[in-house]
């Protein structure tokens, strides 16, 4: 009997779709990715640039055994869903396997799982339509423009400076660390002081004089004004004003990346990582469940009937007076409102409830995830603020407080927030208008430069300026680290001499084209493919005919940065060698290439472990091929004694072959001799 093919992309989604859908239904993974661009064609960029810049696509390497399962699986079946990612890269994987296991248009549907529950993966299946082209279209754009920029920036680059990548992204977050440290190292710090009075219960900061605003800015200044107070205060004005405190809204990827690193130390490849667990799903009790919607997204909408159980959860909970209203999003051209914001995908599966079922970092991350979501649905908080104004010799001082009188949102949200109350005294039931101070003290301090860009920080200022997607941050973060452009000192990112090199270059000849305008009108331009209201060619034609000079123009003037020089000769030819970057690091070489092409070869270090048993050589650990571990004799190939388990140097006393050890086993390499 045919049954009906389900594709996912991750083995672990496999688990509970097949448990949900049950056995009409056979569920498979293409472990992601199955196709890329190839290396062929104008500058290996796979693709054709003089016809509407067509792809070339190759299998990814190790995908091909993967193609060949679906494509039996797909023939034996009557009707193929495919269900990868519910957004632009999952629609271009659907699209690559349609047209690699040959699907016709009878007998496929794409389908969306916002998350993997089973109400929403049955009611999937039964709006499952058609593959969307235009988000295909404005995905591959990505990939293409990816693709030139990075092969061609890269590659000048690596040519020119000790860089080794550019990227269309990339090269901009680099930009905004780099401008940040120049505006530090230009930073002039300004002196100035603060006085302050010392009271028994509170202290209070002179801002006015004569009720206008003041400014101390040197320590003579201070003095003088120190030499006109006494310690006697008249109380002036004591204002009290209730104020709200809202909550915030429901995580997106970009605001659940910025928590996370600064609430729970995440970094952003973590966050996502763990996000993407929670998503896939988890095995409970009773149940293997995703436990939060799908986690890439810029929108904060929720579901109506999330909305719903949430609020009856709250009133049950914590009352009436508890529940809130709805964030409303506010709508810019930068955010996709395809996907719900991340949330849990039941309010009654409680951090706590589910706790034994998760690792710690993805209790963390879900318990976050949990009650943000919870949050803002809930009444806000209320606080009332207390200013007292004193004067001192017509010098006045300010002291503010504030108490929360009711909690809201605080209820569930206070660990992730200050919400510490700040008492004052009760300054109107004072018989007396006067009160006196302990001290007054004044401190000296410095204006200090703008700061050095965080992890979160440097995500939210991509978000506001729109470049990039959420979902590439991650990437982007660690590029700029394993590349050697920045270093992270105290959490924070400090350009390295790299990382300025290459800003510098880049901005000398591309400054036109790798700035944060620029790359955020690239950005519109997708989502504008993605709507179908741009020709994805004639964005990349249009991109390529301003590009492509100006490689062409830096190639010509950009000068070639100098290769190191070790000191030695080449013993080949009598040229200097010279230190060069190769895909696998560095090596030494001949300064004459291409007419002479020695490369220096160090002496390999090799573990001896014992000697041969089989000639006058020894067993030393080695690699194969494919990076598995063996130990093999220093002669070969004239001998080709080898063993995958580590030899003991003894003899097996009952055939004595020799005797190798496995996770603390000694065993004999030929009998079954075990010691």
């Amino acid at each position: 009997m045919a049954k009906k093919l389900v594709i996912v992309e991750s083995p672990t989604k496999v688990k509970s779709i097949s448990k949900y859908l049950g056995p009409d239904y056979v569920v498979s993974s293409s472990k992601g990715h199955i196709r890329d661009l190839s290396t062929k064609g104008k500058f290996g960029l796979g693709v054709d640039v003089e016809n509407h810049f067509k792809p070339d696509y190759k299998t990814i390497k190790g995908k091909k055994t993967v193609i060949e399962e679906l494509k039996k699986e797909a023939k034996k079946a009557d009707k193929v869903y495919l269900a990868t990612d519910p957004d632009r890269e999952g629609e271009a994987i659907s699209w690559h396997l349609y047209d690699v296991l040959g699907l016709s248009e009878d007998n496929y549907s794409r389908v969306l799982f916002p998350e993997i529950t089973k109400q929403a993966v049955t009611e999937g299946i039964k709006k499952a339509g058609k593959i969307d082209k235009n988000l295909v279209n404005s995905q591959e754009t990505r990939r293409i423009l990816d693709r030139i920029i990075g092969f061609r920036l890269s590659k000048l680059i690596q040519s020119r400076t000790d860089g080794s990548s550019a990227g269309r992204v990339q090269s901009v977050a680099l930009k905004l660390i780099v401008d940040r440290e120049k505006e530090i190292k230009a930073f002039k710090p300004e002196e100035y002081w603060t006085i302050t009075a010392d009271f028994k219960d509170f202290t209070a900061d002179l801002f006015q004089y004569k009720h206008k605003d003041i400014e101390v800015k040197t320590e003579l200044e201070a003095n003088d004004i120190l030499s006109k107070l006494s310690n006697a205060f008249e109380i002036e004005e004591v204002t009290k004003k209730e104020k709200s405190k809202n909550s915030k809204a429901p995580f997106t990827t970009s605001t659940m990346q910025q928590e996370a690193s600064n609430k729970l130390r995440f970094g952003a490849k973590k966050t996502m990582s763990v996000a993407q667990k929670l998503y896939e799903g988890i095995d409970l009790a009773d149940e293997t469940v995703g436990l939060i919607t799908y986690m890439r997204t810029d929108s904060i909408r929720l579901a109506d009937e999330f909305v719903k159980s949430t609020y009856k959860f709250i009133q049950t909970k914590y009352g009436e007076e508890y529940i809130g209203h709805v964030k409303q999003s506010k709508k810019t051209d930068n955010v996709q409102d395809g996907h719900e914001a991340i949330r849990p995908t039941s309010i009654t599966r409680t951090p706590e409830s589910v706790k034994p079922y998760l690792k710690d970092d993805e209790f963390k991350l879900y318990r976050l995830i949990y009650y943000r979501a919870l949050a803002s649905l809930m009444k806000e908080a209320k606080v009332l603020g207390t200013t007292v104004i004193l004067d001192n010799n017509n010098y006045q001082f300010k002291a503010t407080g504030q108490i929360i009188v009711f909690d809201g949102y605080l209820k569930v949200y206070s660990d992730y927030e200050d919400t510490k109350d700040t008492v004052l005294p009760p300054f109107d039931t004072y018989k007396s208008k006067v009160i006196v101070s302990n001290d007054i003290t004044s401190i000296q301090h410095f204006t200090q430069p703008p700061a050095r860009y965080t992890e979160a920080k440097l995500i939210k200022e991509m978000d506001e300026l729109g470049i990039g997607r959420p979902s590439t941050y991650a990437t982007i973060m660690d590029n700029i680290k394993n590349r050697g452009y920045v270093n992270v000192v105290e959490k924070k990112f400090v350009p390295t001499e790299i990382g300025f090199e290459v800003t510098d270059k880049l901005q000398e000849y591309f400054s036109h084209l790798i700035n944060v305008e620029y790359t955020a009108n690239m950005e519109n331009d997708l989502d504008k493919i993605a709507a179908g209201k741009e020709v994805w060619y004639e964005v990349l034609d249009n991109f390529y005919k301003e590009f492509e000079p100006s490689v062409e123009d830096a190639l010509a003037k950009m000068p070639k940065k100098e290769a190191e020089k070790t000191g030695e000769m080449c013993p080949d030819c009598g040229h200097p060698l010279v230190i060069r970057k190769g895909k696998y690091g560095e090596f030494v070489a001949c300064s004459n290439f291409p007419t002479c092409k020695y490369i220096k070869t160090e002496p390999k270090e090799e573990t001896i472990i014992c000697d041969c048993p089989n000639c006058e050589g020894q067993i030393v650990e080695k690699k194969s091929r494919r990076g598995k571990v063996f130990f093999g004799c220093n002669n070969y190939p004239k001998c080709k004694t080898a063993y995958w388990d580590k030899p003991t140097g003894e003899k097996c006393p009952e055939c004595g072959s020799m005797l190798t050890e496995k996770k603390g086993t000694i065993k004999c390499s030929n009998c079954d001799y075990t010691k």
